[in-house]
């Protein structure tokens, strides 16, 4: 594995943050490329408060020098400015009840309580977290389960995208339907409808990766298929329930002559006369568009609120509702593109070399002229 990372923080945490791993030498990272897939994560209809109040911008801490990739790790942060929800119920633990009159100590015991969260959001990671770690305050859950965390995501997946477009490798996305509706035209008012009704839309998204080299990924062991590694990387993407490439469950309804991509030699490269498989065949990539499609289950936080159970006495009540947005289609496709991008490169430098930028370009220029010979 060439690239690693790790996030930390919380939703309403300082901030969040994360150590990337693998990186070479020699790499100009485009900063105003980088912030501008963080306000896009931020953008679309259907959003919340929460990004009236974010202004995410990445602050590097190690790891480049004068814009140029050092081949360091490199740490970076993004600021949280609300974050007053999370401060007061961690600070608790460094308060000494012992110095407090009783007065006082009632007024910050009721203040954690009100700062509590005890009803589990069906959907959501409450339950099985709250069992698992034993916790007694979902709010523990809730801050690092939160899709915010995909902010450190996205910029991860921007700084691989950023040296991978030195080798003229894209990633796009589209929105093909949100609930039901698939006419792109009506997407916000039907959106908007639905947020009128406090409840929430899912939807489904296409990927499109273009000009990513025959060889990308092996047959020779499960976990080295880039099929695979595309698809585990965009379920661990909260509210992502499915992952199709190419037709995807389409191939179950056709027979092999009608859906497998014949094979052709033109203008001097290898190609096929469709891509029904996607841009991947036996766990590499085949020199075509790979093409992955992935659906978004509708927001579990609405006001319209479900039955749920309280998490002492087991008692039926409404859920609990936490500010969030409505829909968040468009936000998932910028994070979907990222967490691709950060698998590809992963691939590209175990295939071209994982040191220096000179080296990797040598060696991707002699396989493209080896490819052309054949």
């Amino acid at each position: 594995m060439a690239i690693r990372f790790l996030t930390a923080g919380e939703s309403h945490g300082a901030a969040l943050s994360a150590i990337i791993e693998g990186i070479p030498y020699g790499y100009e990272l485009d900063f105003d490329f980088i912030n501008s897939e963080l306000s896009a994560r931020q953008e679309g209809t259907g959003r919340g408060g929460r990004m009236q109040i974010e202004k995410d911008k990445i602050k590097i801490k190690s790891g480049v020098r004068h814009s140029i990739t050092t081949a360091s790790p490199i740490a970076f942060e993004i600021e949280n400015k609300d974050w007053q929800n999370w401060i007061y119920p961690m600070s608790v633990e460094k308060i000494n009840f012992d110095l407090l009159d009783e007065e006082t100590k009632a007024e910050i015991i009721e203040k954690i309580e009100e700062k509590k969260i005890t009803k589990f959001r069906p959907a959501h990671a409450d339950l099985a977290g709250c069992i698992k770690y034993d916790f007694n305050d979902i709010r523990y859950v809730l801050e690092r389960s939160s899709a915010r965390e995909t902010a450190t995501r996205v910029a991860i997946g921007a700084i691989c995208q950023n040296i991978l477009k030195n080798y003229n490798i894209e990633f796009d996305f589209e929105i093909l339907q949100i609930g039901t509706c698939q006419n792109k035209e009506e997407f916000d008012n039907y959106i908007k409808n639905y947020q009128q009704q406090g409840d929430s839309l899912g939807g489904v998204i296409k990927l499109t990766i273009k000009n990513v080299p025959i060889g990308l990924g092996s047959f020779v062991h499960w976990d080295k298929r880039l099929d695979g590694k595309l698809a585990a990387a965009l379920m661990s993407i909260p509210a992502i329930k499915s992952v199709e490439v190419g037709l995807g469950k389409q191939y179950a309804s056709y027979s092999g002559s009608f859906s497998h991509d014949e094979i052709y030699f033109k203008d001097e490269k290898h190609t096929h006369r469709t891509n029904n498989s996607g841009g991947i065949e036996g766990g590499m990539s085949n020199g075509e568009d790979i093409i992955l499609t992935i659906a978004m289950k509708p927001i579990p936080t609405i006001k319209k609120a479900l039955n749920s159970i309280e998490i002492k006495t087991h008692k039926t009540v409404q859920a609990h509702f936490e500010r969030a947005d409505n829909c968040a289609v468009y936000a998932c496709g910028v994070v979907a593109k990222n967490m691709s991008a950060i698998i590809v490169l992963d691939e590209f430098l175990e295939k071209f070399g994982k040191d220096t930028k000179r080296d990797i370009d040598l060696a991707f220029e002699n396989y493209q002229k080896r490819i052309n010979e054949i």
